[in-house]
């Protein structure tokens, strides 16, 4: 029930490989992720990690002190998109996605309310600005699909329309005028100004080149994004040169805040969690993942096809993003997939693994 509270599910244990403490936050036996990997789980102080939990039949908001706090039922009710939530910059209030519309949820009175809603659209995970000011969520509504951007106070919300499939919209870190999102499946990255204006392309390519999870590198504003299973990459956000950061198989990626380190976990073969150093390309390893990382599309090096998807579902009808597809989808159910992000203080990363039968939320320290 919302507001209830239940005891600490919190156990540690030492890496084999690396010698890392790590935490397993839950323990339950029902599907536990942190939110999402574009964006922190913890909230600003460290002292409370947020997760999405099944526990209670559908996907909804819980929150557990870390590192061995209790954990406490944020909502209730209708179902929240699970990989959703995004934590205020301030940690009072989180935003997240049920239905067609963005709700906000007060942290200390739970008292909700609706930030926007879009009738009958289908809606991606939140995204906010750097000072919290702007939100943005991907979006499918009948024949139109786009960019849905407004203030996170519920005003000024207007949809920036889009040819294909839009994920993972984000607000540029140093200015807010601008986004960056992926259009489904290629060429994958574009950037456009909040007002819809400058609408461009970033790197035209093909299926065959397969570009996935950009997002920004710290406060350098440049672009890092993987080729998989190839390459770590990093584009300059004026000039768009291309360069190398690191040849290895990196996938899920978050950047420190320097744009200094690039955290990732790796899949085909799944050697763990890393950091990889911006400067010479060279990596550390955290921890074991042992995540099953499902999805029959990253045993390949290009995006899906038509045949794919309908070999896969059956003819079921087409999903606003990769990370709401079933369980039988060519890139896997989500919950599957590690996903690592950093606590804001850098000194811990969280993560999703299924390796007890049920995905766990777990804490990895790095520092």
């Amino acid at each position: 029930m919302k507001g209830s509270f239940s005891p600490s599910e919190s156990s540690n244990f030492r890496d084999p490989d690396t010698g890392a403490l790590v935490y397993q936050v839950t323990n339950h036996p029902s599907i536990s992720h942190p939110t999402y990997f574009l964006q922190s789980s913890f909230t600003p102080d460290g002292g409370h990690i947020l997760f999405t939990s099944y526990r209670t039949g559908s996907p909804q908001l819980f929150e557990a002190g870390f590192p061995e706090g209790d954990l406490r039922q944020l909502t209730d009710g209708s179902a929240i998109h699970p990989f959703s939530p995004a934590i205020h910059p301030d940690g009072s209030s989180v935003y997240f996605v049920r239905g067609g519309a963005i709700w906000r949820i007060d942290r200390a009175t739970l008292a909700e309310d609706r930030v926007v809603e879009l009738s009958g659209a289908q809606l991606g995970e939140c995204s906010l600005s750097g000072g919290g000011e702007w939100m943005t969520a991907a979006i499918r509504k009948g024949d139109t699909q786009g960019v849905a951007v407004g203030r996170a106070d519920g005003s000024g919300w207007h949809v920036i329309p889009f040819e294909r499939t839009v994920i993972h919209p984000q607000f540029h870190p140093l200015d807010p005028e601008w986004l960056i999102f992926a259009g489904d499946p290629a060429p994958r990255m574009f950037r456009v100004r909040r007002d819809g204006a400058s609408l461009e392309c970033l790197h035209e390519h093909g299926n065959g080149e397969f570009v996935v999870h950009e997002t920004f590198l710290g406060t350098t504003g440049d672009i890092v994004y993987v080729v998989w299973p190839f390459a770590l990459k990093r584009m300059d956000w004026h000039t768009r040169r291309i360069s190398t950061v690191s040849e290895f198989n990196a996938w899920h990626i978050a950047s420190n805040r320097a744009g200094t380190q690039v955290l990732c976990d790796t899949n085909h073969p799944d050697q763990g969690l890393f950091l990889i150093d911006v400067a010479n390309g060279e990596r550390r390893k955290i921890c074991q993942s042992r995540a099953t990382s499902q999805g029959s599309q990253w045993r390949t090096s290009r995006y899906a096809l038509r045949e794919d998807f309908e070999a896969a579902r059956s003819g079921a009808k087409e999903n606003l993003s990769w990370m709401e597809t079933p369980s039988d989808s060519v890139y896997g159910p989500q919950w599957t997939h590690p996903h690592p992000s950093f606590s804001h203080d850098e000194r811990f990363v969280a993560f999703a693994s299924d390796r007890t039968g049920h995905t766990q939320v777990y804490v990895a320290r790095v520092a």
